[in-house]
C-alpha cells in the first residue's frame, strides 16, 4: 500500500519470524511501510539476528543502511519468558531473560538511533509485567520493569534528535509464548478483563503502528498500556438496574 500511514517509512522489527512480531510486520507492509523483520530464528523473508550480540545488530543495521540510507523505525519486539519462584531462579537464568529483554533493547538502540532522522520512532516491547509482578516472574518482570525506564531515559537522550521513543505493555495475548496456558484456562482468563476477551496479536500491532506513524508525532517517553481494560479493576461485580 503506497498511501498507508507508514508508507516509504524504513522499518526494522525484532522477534518477527512468529506471534507477535510476525503480525506487526504484516500490518506494517499492509500501511506502507518498507518493513524488514529479524529473529534468532531466520526464516523466509526474516534475516537472522540474536539481539544480545552488538556485532549481529551492526551487520543488519549496516545492510539496511546501505540500501535505504535510513531506518525510520525500531520496533525491539524480541523477548523471552522465564517462570522460575525467586529463591529458586538461577543467576544465569536471570542473567539470560536480561540479555534478551533488557540489553537487547538497548543494544537495538544504540545500532539504530545513529542512522534515524528526524521524525524516527523506536517502540520497545514492554509488559504488564512492567507495572506488577506474578509468581515466578522476578527475572521477567525485573527486565520488563528495567524497559520502561530505559525507554524514559532513551526518550529524554534522543529527543533533541527529533526521535522518540515509546514503549507498549500488552496484557495477556495469544502468543506461542503462551499457548500452553490457553489451552486450558482461555475463558477462565477473558473473563477477567472488562472486554470479555484475551487479547490478539493484532490489538497490539495497531498501537504499535500508531506509535510508529506520524499520528503520534507528540508522544515520547511513556507506555501505552494494550491490555482490554484487565488493569482498570475488577469486574465480577457489576451494578445493575
Amino acid at each position: 500500500m503506497s498511501d498507508g500511514r507508514l508508507a516509504g517509512r524504513v522499518a526494522l522489527i525484532t522477534g518477527a519470524a512468529r506471534g507477535q512480531g510476525a503480525t506487526e510486520v504484516e500490518m506494517f507492509a499492509a500501511e506502507g511501510a518498507i518493513v524488514y523483520g529479524a529473529d534468532v530464528r531466520a526464516a523466509d523473508g526474516v534475516v537472522a539476528l540474536d539481539v544480545r550480540v552488538a556485532a549481529d545488530w551492526q551487520r543488519v543495521v549496516n545492510a539496511i543502511v546501505a540500501e535505504h540510507g535510513r531506518i525510520d523505525v525500531l520496533v525491539n519486539n524480541a523477548g523471552i519468558y522465564q517462570v522460575a519462584p525467586i529463591l529458586e531462579v538461577s543467576e544465569d537464568e536471570f542473567r539470560s531473560v536480561l540479555d534478551v529483554n533488557l540489553m537487547g533493547c538497548l543494544l537495538g538502540i544504540q545500532a539504530v538511533a545513529p542512522h534515524m532522522p528526524v521524525g524516527g520512532s523506536i517502540i520497545n516491547i514492554a509488559s504488564l509485567n512492567g507495572v506488577s509482578a506474578g509468581p515466578g516472574t522476578a527475572a521477567y518482570t525485573a527486565s520488563k520493569f528495567a524497559v520502561r525506564g530505559l525507554t524514559r531515559a532513551a526518550a529524554i537522550d534522543l529527543g533533541p534528535l527529533g526521535i522518540r521513543v515509546n514503549a507498549i505493555l500488552p496484557g495477556i495475548t495469544r502468543t506461542p509464548m503462551i499457548e500452553g496456558i490457553l489451552v486450558e484456562r482461555e475463558a477462565e482468563l477473558a473473563a477477567g478483563h472488562p472486554l470479555g476477551r484475551i487479547g490478539e496479536p493484532s490489538d497490539v500491532a495497531a498501537a504499535v503502528v500508531f506509535l510508529a506513524c506520524a499520528d503520534s508525532s507528540f508522544i515520547t517517553g511513556t507506555d501505552i498500556v494494550v491490555d482490554g481494560g484487565l488493569t482498570a479493576g475488577t469486574p465480577g461485580t457489576r451494578i445493575r438496574r
